[in-house]
């Protein structure tokens, strides 16, 4: 049996953004949250820049690119702003995904099918700046051959409908859900594209999407956030209570 290559880990910062935003300010800096990740293994990083800024901002993204020394994935709705910015920032890649202001995360995979008129320029245009270019879309069959067609180079496999089920004890769903992906990323590599995934990804399901062989990339964020704070708040309460203990040692001297 043939040994597969390692999959490729994006890590996505925005929520690391959301915290900062909540307060203002520049702490905690996504980009620190980069360079942490990075130096954890991760492959690259990812980060969205939405119309409303919500979480990432502009200067957030110029910076990503400047100072991390790693791939940097832009996500971004196929609007003619977030492609000038796109441009402008020469990220190793754009994963266009669909966008609405109302939304509390990316709900649903791309509609290239009915959008195949918008989205072709577009991918021309950024493939035409030497940014790869990446479509998030559900794992219909319909939608990965339009992507082909459109020549985008990869897709990546929005998985939150399996991880949702999973999650809420809908066992069947999720073994159905689970089904589609598997032939999707089937299908796309058949097509000659590369296959990606991410959206409600945890450890459990990371690792059964990683036994998949065609999936050479997860993006994962909202997920480590979280762990990140629950899993490393222990430590920085330890740290703040020695700093304040040495404090006041040296009240005392």
């Amino acid at each position: 049996m043939a040994v597969l290559p390692p999959l490729r880990l994006g890590v996505n910062v925005d929520h690391v953004a959301t915290v900062r935003n909540a307060r203002g300010g520049r702490y905690p800096d996504p980009l620190r949250a980069a360079q942490i990740a990075i130096a954890a293994g991760a492959d690259g990083i990812t980060a969205h820049l939405r119309e409303d800024r919500r979480h990432i901002r502009d200067d957030d993204m110029a910076r990503l690119k400047a100072e991390t020394g790693k791939p940097l994935n832009f996500e971004m709705a196929a609007t003619e702003e977030m492609v000038a910015i796109a441009i402008k920032t020469q990220p190793h890649a754009v994963c266009l995904v669909p966008e609405r202001r109302q939304e509390l995360t990316t709900e649903g995979g791309l509609d290239v099918v009915g959008q195949h008129n918008v989205l072709a320029p577009v991918i021309a245009k950024l493939v035409g700046a030497g940014i790869r270019v990446s479509l998030f879309i559900a794992a219909a069959p319909d939608q990965i051959e339009m992507a082909a067609r459109l020549r985008s180079p990869v897709i990546e496999i929005h998985t939150g409908a399996w991880c949702d089920a999973l999650a809420e004890g809908r066992l069947s769903a999720a073994e159905a859900e689970f089904a589609r992906i598997r032939e999707g990323a089937r299908l796309a590599a058949r097509l000659g594209l590369e296959v990606h995934a991410g959206h409600g990804l945890n450890y459990e399901t990371a690792e059964t999407i990683a036994a998949l062989p065609e999936f050479v990339e997860l993006n994962i964020g909202y997920f480590l956030v979280g762990e990140a704070i629950m899993g490393g708040l222990g430590e920085v309460v330890r740290t703040m209570r020695a700093a304040m203990d040495r404090g006041r040692a040296r009240a005392g001297t």
